[in-house]
């Protein structure tokens, strides 16, 4: 591993690749990230499945055979994705096995049409974690109104969660205690709560592109030196948050019977404003117990030139809620930014879901 990755590692960061394919997989390319720079989980998307499909001539055999077979294009998709997250969890299965479940990690998120439909959101992904059938898989479910009974009820029945599509503070307060909610349900329902994993993305840069563009429309000097620290902000506020719902007493309680905190997990870290610096967001969310899952332009930056120098997040609570504070007195509704973001993310995911689909249905459709 690079000196760098070794200091973020030893900082508390768990590493993950924000990115899977079959060819990663068949190459060792993913294999050699764990051995090189220290990268101890993964994590996917529909985005990230729609272009390894759409540009990768590695799935040619397994489509003709579905095609062969005559199945629809629904569960094409699913045992082509099923198949290379149950693959990287066998690559991880040594991390998992050392860090007893807490990193080695390979994600998977529910269809994103399910987004507001929690029944069919729970039912989702109970298949999925039986399909995939390994015990370091996490299922992704987006944290919306509808997302967060399913939560509670996907834990409830022992299945490992990472909770996507964060972006407020009151609905990561939510999160947590439908996180804690489904550790409650499983203890009821005889699950060894030690086998339970769980993480909560918290999205970042998504809040600075939001933030920034109405920061340029007013236009002031005032409002151009706020620019590009919100997403930080919100983020380091979003710890703070964890460190006080994991310190309570219901926390304690559920702990005492083996249960593994919630951790969170800095999503979309890679800088979308190229004049800002690459490592913006893992050098500046630098803390124990977190994750920061990265693009492999962002982990190359890391390994190649980022500055870890210990704790970035602890001590800036303050000047967190001042900065936030700011943007409202300047006319920026916090409760609108973040709920827009929620909406385009859900359909985000569902675009490339439906052009995922487009992809494996046309290769089928060439294979027949």
């Amino acid at each position: 591993m690079t000196d760098t990755t070794a200091k973020l590692s030893q900082a508390g960061v768990s590493i993950w690749l924000d990115d899977l394919s079959r060819e990663r997989l068949s190459t060792g390319n993913l294999q050699e990230l764990i051995d090189t720079k220290d990268v101890v989980g993964v994590t996917t998307n529909p985005t990230i499945f729609a272009g390894a499909l759409s540009n990768g001539e590695s799935y040619a055999a397994q489509v003709k055979e579905l095609a062969a077979e005559g199945v629809d294009v629904d569960e094409a998709v699913l045992r082509i994705t099923t198949d290379d997250v149950r693959d990287a969890c066998d690559v991880f299965a040594p991390i998992a096995q050392a860090t007893q479940g807490k990193d080695g990690r390979v994600s998977i998120e529910v269809d994103p049409r399910m987004a507001n439909d929690a029944q069919a959101t729970s039912e989702m992904a109970q298949r999925l974690a039986q399909t995939i059938d390994r015990d370091n898989v996490l299922i992704k479910i987006p944290a919306t109104e509808a997302g967060l009974p399913s939560i509670t009820a996907t834990l409830a029945e022992g299945i490992s969660v990472n909770v996507t599509l964060i972006f407020s503070l009151e609905r990561y307060r939510a999160v947590i205690n439908a996180f804690q909610t489904g550790l409650e349900q499983a203890l009821e329902n005889g699950k060894d709560l030690s086998k339970i994993h769980s993480v909560a993305s918290f999205f970042v840069s998504r809040v600075d592109s939001e933030v920034d563009k109405r920061l340029d429309a007013i236009g002031t000097d005032e409002a151009t030196a706020l620019k590009s620290k919100a997403g930080l902000a919100n983020a380091r506020l979003a710890y703070q948050v964890y460190q006080e719902a994991f310190s309570t007493e219901r926390w304690k309680r559920l702990a005492s019977a083996g249960a593994n905190a919630q951790r969170p997990l800095w999503a979309s870290t890679g800088t979308k404003d190229p004049s800002l610096p690459d490592t913006l967001y893992v050098d500046g969310l630098v803390a124990a117990d977190v994750v920061n899952t990265m693009p492999e332009k962002t982990l190359d930056a890391v390994a190649d030139h980022s500055e870890i120098t210990g704790d970035t997040i602890t001590g800036t609570y303050d000047e967190s809620n001042a900065h936030l504070d700011r943007l409202a007195e300047l006319g920026i509704d916090y409760d609108e930014v973040v709920n827009l973001l929620e909406k385009e993310g859900v359909e985000k995911f569902e675009a490339s879901w439906a052009e995922l689909l487009e992809t494996v249905q046309s290769a089928l459709d060439s294979s027949r």
